[in-house]
């Protein structure tokens, strides 16, 4: 019988719940494998959330519109929301480009902490398209840099390039999400180097 997973230690820091956001090709998926990993937390990818009929559109080169894409994060949130119930913490790796999506993840899972990965868009396009079996193809990484919508200064979350080794990547991500104090942290700059309040 498998014994369920303990909750965090009553004198120890809680789990957090962590989406790694950006648009395709910044390595969300990888990155918050190795957070997930480092951190002992489970991990789940917002890709395998996404209803049949999505991913055909995506795969055609066709765009999601919102009505697409509120089922599915809502999906996405009642995940994490889950994790945190259950004192596990979790990450997950899922685009939330704009405010407002992040705002549905937020409405089920108000302890969300968002880190927002960068990188520029000509190695975006070459890493989109070195993929194989991905349903995402490259064409689509302009129309995901158009609607992006960095994190605000209201949100829990910081930024950081990822213009490094994934492990590397990871690492400098579980010093961030690891820094003393609850995991209301605000966005910081678009380095990744430091966060400021807001």
């Amino acid at each position: 019988m498998n014994t369920p997973a303990p909750a965090a230690s009553p004198t120890g820091p809680r789990p957090p719940c962590v989406v790694v956001m950006g648009v395709s090709g910044t390595g969300k998926t990888t990155t918050a494998r190795l957070i997930a990993a480092r951190l002992d937390i489970p991990f789940a990818d917002a890709d395998d959330f996404h209803p049949p009929e999505n991913i055909a559109k995506m795969s055609s080169g066709i765009p999601l519109e919102d009505a697409d894409r509120e089922p599915w994060l809502t999906a996405v949130g009642r995940w994490l929301h889950d994790r945190d119930t259950a004192g596990t913490g979790g990450v997950v790796a899922c685009s939330a480009l704009k405010r407002r999506y992040r705002d549905i993840l937020r409405a089920t899972a108000p302890a969300v902490f968002f880190l927002l990965l960068t990188a520029d868009r000509a190695e975006l396009i070459e890493r989109v398209g070195q993929r194989h079996r991905h349903f995402m193809p490259a064409s689509l990484v302009d129309s995901q840099l158009a609607a992006l919508e960095p994190l605000q200064p209201s949100e829990r979350g910081t930024t950081l390039a990822a213009d490094g080794p994934p492990h590397a990547v990871a690492e400098a991500a579980v010093a961030l999400i690891s820094e003393p104090g609850d995991h209301g942290r605000r966005m910081g700059d678009s380095s990744g180097n430091r966060r400021q309040s807001g």
